[in-house]
């Protein structure tokens, strides 16, 4: 697969990814190394990396608990302590090894430590192939709202190697196909539709619709890359996505959903939306709502739970004036940015998705 030029940084697929990041370290005269791994990633990742890295640099490790529970700033103060005891400094490197959460917190770490070092990710979990790790967002969650602390910074570069999904638990690869299906839902109709049968769906090529899809967030994210206007509308599926994932996730009655399951939701009632104001045909609407409930199991939602998901939009770092801002698909393959939304269109969508 051809490297992406990504906003002033590559992103390297897999055997390609290790000779340039040793060529970049045997370049780069950095006084040392740390590498950040979740629990998960320490064990399951980390003894594919280290073999690989060919350097004389000390290589320190950093281990968090894994879960989107410890993407906060707590954990980033730990980090940033032990970065200090271990004599990091502003030649240091930082290494982000997980999904993502390690790269969305890692790549925060880096970028505030000492006003800013060098950092490099390297995602183990399809959703952060395709979508965490591109296009320059590091940030965490402020108690349970998601991505409220953050900044826009680029990593040195990417590496996307797929033989990190062969210890990934089936739905972990569902939760990244959510954002696959998103990207060819936003812009590009015939990559949608290779999605619309699975079960024919050749696997072996499914490092190409990697590509494809990394390539779509990338092609969005450079012309526009602190999401004024077209970067928007990778928010499809999200506004109502993250307020059903944070509910899930503060509730102590409920199970917590990963981010694709949540986003998965999301797409079903944007989608809904977007009928309704006559931005999709019915049949266009059908198509999705068909197609993503074969790959995700329905979630039930109690006329309790709505007020508070409902509540929690208010808080999202989308709005803007104190007006909810949904992207709605314009057409499969398309996207309006910028919408408004009443909330009673907003219930309706979620008994549609329920029936």
């Amino acid at each position: 697969m051809t490297t992406i030029q990504a906003s002033n940084h590559p992103i390297y697929f897999n055997a390609e990814g290790y000779e340039a990041l040793n060529e970049h370290l045997n370049s780069n005269k950095y006084s040392n190394i740390f590498i950040i791994v979740d629990s998960n990633t320490n064990e399951a990742c980390l003894t594919k990396l280290l073999p690989v890295l060919e350097t004389d640099l000390t290589i320190e490790i950093i281990e968090f608990e894994n879960g989107e529970i410890n993407k906060n700033i707590e954990t980033c103060v730990e980090i940033w302590n032990v970065l200090t005891e271990l004599s990091a400094d502003r030649k240091s490197l930082v290494i982000n090894l997980g999904g993502g959460v390690v790269t969305d917190l890692g790549g925060f770490v880096a970028s505030t430590f000492k006003r800013g070092i060098d950092f490099i990710n390297i995602p183990t979990t399809l959703l952060s192939m395709v979508d965490a790790s591109v296009g320059g967002k590091n940030g965490v969650d402020l108690g349970n709202l998601k991505n409220q602390i953050g900044v826009f910074n680029l990593p040195v570069m990417v590496i996307v190697h797929t033989d990190f999904l062969e210890s990934l638990p089936q739905n972990e690869m569902r939760s990244g196909l959510a954002e696959m299906l998103k990207h060819g839902l936003i812009f590009d109709k015939k990559y949608w539709e290779q999605f619309l049968n699975l079960k024919e769906l050749d696997y072996a090529d499914f490092d190409a619709l990697i590509h494809r899809s990394v390539a779509i967030k990338n092609e969005i994210v450079t012309l526009d890359p602190t999401e004024k206007n077209i970067r928007k509308s990778l928010n499809f599926g999200h506004t109502l996505g993250h307020a059903i994932e944070s509910y899930f996730l503060e509730s102590t009655d409920k199970t917590t959903l990963l981010h694709g399951e949540a986003i998965a939701v999301g797409m079903i009632l944007e989608s809904y939306i977007a009928w309704k104001k006559s931005l999709l045909s019915q049949e266009e609407y059908l198509e999705i709502k068909v197609a993503i409930k074969a790959i995700f199991d329905t979630i039930l939602f109690s006329s309790s739970d709505i007020d508070p998901i409902l509540e929690l939009l208010i808080h999202d770092k989308k709005n803007e004036y104190g007006s909810i801002q949904f992207a709605l698909i314009d057409g499969i393959g398309n996207i309006k940015i910028n919408q408004l939304v009443e909330n009673e269109l907003i219930l309706d969508a979620f008994k549609d998705y329920q029936s």
